[in-house]
C-alpha cells in the first residue's frame, strides 16, 4: 500500500459485477438528466507538462534561503530521510479518528508511543494525543488551573506574542483575567523573570503562572525557583519549552512544574508558510489536573486473550454535553503530526537528540561571541540556549537586508535595532563568520 495503484480495466469490470451495476456510469443513474447535461464555462484542460510548467513558474516565486538563522517558534532542523519516507507512507496518511479501538490498534499505538516519548522529556507521568499548536497548549493548560475563587492567569511578557495573543482570546470569554507581567512594571530584568517583584503578584486569586523556558528571547530562566515560589502561594506552575532543549536543560518536571507545554515542531515536522504544528501537554498523576487535560488520552491494556492493546482512555467528551460551559471543545488532534515527532525521536534516539541540542547551543555561543566583537552587543547578559538579542548601531532591516544578498536569512527584527537570531545544528560555521563580517562592519 506503500503507493497508489490504479485498477485494471478486468478489476473494474469484476467491482461492477459484484456491485450489480453494467458501467460506471450506472453508478450516476439517480442523478436528473438535466443536471447530467447541463455546461460549464470551464477553460480547455492542460498537458501534465503545462501543468508542471505552470506550477514551477509559482514556485520559482519563492525565496529559498539557503541558511536560516531564524527561530522565534519556528526552527529549521535537519530532517533524517527515514522520516519523512516512512511517514509518507499510505498506511498512515489514510488512518483517521480511532473511535473503533479494534480497527485502529496501528494509529493507537503511534499516539501512545508520542505520549510515553513526551513523557519522558517533560519529566511528566501523563502526556495527552497532541493539541493543535504550542499557543493552544499554553490556552488549554490555563483553563486545567483555573478554580472557583481562582480566575487570574498570570503570563510572563517575555513569552512569544502569539502566545499571549492565544491567551488573551481563551481566556476572555470566560471571566477569566489574564494579567502580563510587564519589563515596564519590574517583573522582568536582564530578560528574563524578577523572582522577588513575581512574589508579589501572586495571590489568593491567582490560578496559575505561565512561562517558557527558554523564553521569547533565548533566555534561560530560573524554572526552578519559580516553580516553587508558585507552589508556595497555592497556584499552579505552566512551563512552556521548546522540547529540544529538554536533551540538555532539567525537565520541567525535575523543576516542579504541574503542567509542561510547548510545541513539538522542532522534532521532525518542516516550516512550511506556517505549519503544521504539534502542541503538546504533559502533567503529573493527580485528580487536579490529570482529569482535566483536553482532547484524547490513549491508554495500554490486553485485550481477551491476553494480548497488549491499545484505547482511548480518560476522555470525559464534556464538549458534546456541557458545550460552552465544558472546560475545553478541544476533541481531535494532530494524529500525523505526532507520528512524525515519535519518528524523528526514534530515528535520532537518545544521544542522537543530545548531539543536536549541543550542537545547537555551541553553534549559537559562538555566533553571539563573533557578532558582537565589533560593535553590536548582546542586549541581555543571561545564559541563553540557541536564541539571542543582539543591539545594532544600525537599522536592523540593514542587516538582514545585507544577509539576504547572501542567501541567508538572518534573525527576527524585534526593534529598530534589535534583531533576535538562532542558531540550529544546519547552520554552518563559515555562514556565521559571512554574517559576522556584516555586523563587524555596520
Amino acid at each position: 500500500m506503500a503507493n497508489y495503484l490504479s485498477i485494471t480495466e478486468q478489476e473494474c469490470k469484476e467491482m461492477l459485477e459484484t456491485i450489480g451495476v453494467k458501467k460506471c456510469a450506472d453508478l450516476y443513474a439517480d442523478i436528473p438528466l438535466a443536471l447530467k447535461n447541463r455546461t460549464f464555462n470551464l477553460a480547455s484542460g492542460k498537458s501534465h507538462q503545462e501543468v508542471l510548467d505552470e506550477l514551477t513558474q509559482y514556485a520559482n516565486e519563492n525565496t529559498v534561503y539557503n541558511t536560516i538563522m531564524r527561530g522565534a517558534g519556528a526552527y529549521d532542523h535537519f530532517i533524517p530521510s527515514v522520516v519523512k519516507y516512512l511517514s509518507s507512507r499510505s498506511e498512515f496518511l489514510t488512518a483517521y479518528t480511532p473511535y473503533q479501538a479494534e480497527m485502529s490498534q496501528g494509529i493507537l499505538q503511534s499516539i501512545f508511543e508520542f505520549q510515553t516519548m513526551i513523557c519522558s522529556l517533560t519529566g511528566m507521568e501523563v502526556a495527552n494525543a497532541s493539541v493543535y499548536d504550542g499557543s493552544s497548549a499554553a490556552a488549554e493548560a490555563a483553563f486545567m488551573c483555573v478554580e472557583k475563587e481562582r480566575r487570574v492567569v498570570l503570563v510572563s511578557e517575555n513569552v512569544k506574542p502569539q502566545v499571549i495573543e492565544v491567551l488573551k482570546t481563551y481566556l476572555s470569554r470566560r471571566d477569566i483575567t489574564i494579567k502580563v507581567l510587564t519589563e515596564k512594571d519590574g517583573y522582568i530584568k536582564d530578560g528574563k523573570l524578577d523572582n522577588q517583584k513575581l512574589m508579589s503578584a501572586i495571590d489568593e486569586h491567582t490560578a496559575c503562572v505561565y512561562f517558557e523556558q527558554p523564553n521569547y528571547y533565548g533566555v534561560i530562566e530560573d524554572a526552578e525557583y519559580i516553580c516553587n515560589v508558585v507552589r508556595e502561594k497555592g497556584a499552579k506552575s505552566i512551563i512552556g519549552c521548546n522540547p529540544m532543549t529538554l536533551a540538555l536543560l532539567k525537565s520541567p518536571g525535575e523543576c516542579g512544574a504541574d503542567i509542561a507545554v510547548g510545541d513539538a515542531q522542532p522534532f521532525g515536522l518542516s516550516i512550511s508558510f506556517g505549519g503544521p504544528y504539534l502542541g503538546f501537554m504533559a502533567t503529573h498523576v493527580n485528580k487536579d489536573t490529570m482529569r482535566r487535560m483536553p482532547g484524547r488520552i490513549v491508554g495500554q491494556t490486553t485485550d481477551d486473550k491476553g494480548n497488549r492493546a491499545f484505547v482511548l482512555t480518560l476522555q470525559g467528551r464534556e464538549q458534546h454535553i456541557r458545550r460552552e460551559k465544558a472546560l475545553s471543545n478541544i476533541c481531535s488532534n494532530q494524529a500525523h503530526c505526532a507520528l512524525v515527532a515519535s519518528m524523528y525521536l526514534s530515528a535520532m534516539g537518545k544521544e542522537g537528540l543530545k548531539e543536536v541540542a549541543s550542537a545547537c547551543t555551541s553553534l549559537a555561543h559562538y555566533a553571539a561571541e563573533q557578532f558582537t566583537k565589533g560593535s553590536c552587543t548582546l542586549k541581555y547578559g543571561s545564559e541563553f540556549f540557541h536564541e539571542f538579542v543582539t543591539v545594532t548601531p544600525v537599522k536592523a532591516e540593514k542587516i538582514v537586508d545585507k544577509c539576504a544578498k547572501l542567501g541567508i536569512l538572518a534573525g527576527l527584527p524585534i526593534g529598530s535595532n534589535e534583531i533576535l537570531w538562532c542558531m540550529t545544528e544546519k547552520v554552518r560555521k563559515e555562514d556565521i563568520d559571512k554574517v559576522a563580517e556584516i555586523m563587524g562592519r555596520v
